[in-house]
């Protein structure tokens, strides 16, 4: 068992013993989440596929609040933000956008991307240093930004 693992078990016996339903159930889903991962993998994973999967997570609650928050459900837009705040509580600190740049221009530089069409090159060196560290959308717009200039 990782680190992870069990500090997401001590969590959720804590929010059992105060009674945080809320933060029971999304610490559960988390919890199945990485479960199901280590079954697809038939082996224990790895802390950063244990943040794809968290990533993946962290994706779905925001797509879904931008869907209900267009449905103008306010109740499920809610209950998802409180999801995607537990899930953030496990999830490596953030990229700042100065940082996202700088790596960028690394991975530009190693990959010697000229041009827009060089951009799958770039976003495929890219991945792996900013995943789950930063919105891939965002990372997307600044790359293809940079290959345009």
């Amino acid at each position: 068992m990782n680190e992870l693992t069990k500090k997401i078990e001590a969590d959720m016996t804590k929010a059992a013993k105060t009674q945080d339903k809320a933060r029971l159930s999304a610490l559960r889903m988390v919890k199945a989440a990485l479960h199901n991962r280590e079954i697809d993998l038939k082996e224990a994973f790895t802390e950063k596929e244990a943040i794809q999967v968290l990533s993946s997570l962290v994706k779905q609650r925001k797509d879904s609040i931008e869907q209900f928050t267009n449905g103008k459900r306010f109740d499920l837009v809610r209950k998802e933000e409180a999801e995607l705040a537990v899930i953030q509580e496990f999830m490596p600190s953030q990229l700042t956008e100065e940082e996202v740049r700088k790596i960028i221009e690394n991975a530009i530089g190693e990959t010697g991307a000229t041009g827009i069409r060089d951009m799958g090159k770039v976003m495929k060196e890219l991945m792996p240093h900013v995943t789950g560290r930063t919105d891939g959308k965002i990372v997307s717009e600044l790359v293809k930004a940079r290959l345009s200039a």
